[in-house]
């Protein structure tokens, strides 16, 4: 018998006389697109200083420009859809960090967004880029389609691909010293400005 066998064996004497362990209920919210949610998103966006705004696809590209305003050109990964790439956009071919960084703007897709916890979660697709793109310039502008908002994290954990890089973001980046002193930009952009689609 192996020194495997012996500890097993062990373990499962030791849980022959456990009491067996009650199911834990499971009620979460079905997922779905509730416009409730999408107004408690939007709610927690603001809460945290994230600016909204509701545009069409056919808006995406001049908004996104406008935000990015003269800090420069704005920064979009691969895939981003075309109609959405403003003017003079470059996009993210496995580009340098401090060529990343010299972005006026980064405009992306997102993959889901939470809206009891305002979490807008990016998971590295094509039209999400590499996780770089979005922390090193100073303004995010993210792309929203109303069907991609659930109500809770468990209903977006459901929605993403297990093993997918993670990205979760609840505002533009802050912290806050010791005498709770906010800073904004530490860990990522200073600006998150979410466009939701209406059409």
């Amino acid at each position: 018998m192996s020194s495997r066998d012996l500890i097993l064996g062990r373990v499962r004497a030791a849980l022959r006389d456990a009491p067996v362990v009650a199911a834990v209920p499971r009620e979460y919210r079905p997922a779905g697109t509730n416009r409730a949610d999408l107004e408690v998103l939007v709610d927690r966006l603001v809460d945290y200083k994230a600016e909204v705004y509701r545009v069409t696809s056919a808006e995406v590209a001049a908004t996104a420009a406008r935000l990015a305003g003269e800090g420069g050109a704005v920064l979009v990964p691969p895939g981003l859809p075309g109609e959405w790439r403003p003017e003079g956009a470059y996009a993210d071919e496995n580009l340098t960090p401090d060529r990343i960084a010299e972005a006026g703007a980064v405009l992306t897709a997102a993959a889901v967004a939470v809206a009891e916890t305002g979490t807008i979660v990016l998971d590295a697709s094509p039209d999400q880029g590499r996780r770089i793109i979005t922390l090193l310039p100073d303004v995010h502008v993210c792309v929203l389609r109303p069907d991609q908002v659930v109500a809770s994290v468990p209903d977006a954990i459901a929605r993403l691909e297990p093993g997918r890089p993670l990205t979760w973001i609840s505002g533009p980046s802050a912290t806050s010293d010791i005498e709770l002193n906010r800073v904004e930009g530490v860990h990522g952009p200073r600006h998150l400005h979410v466009l939701i689609l209406t059409d």
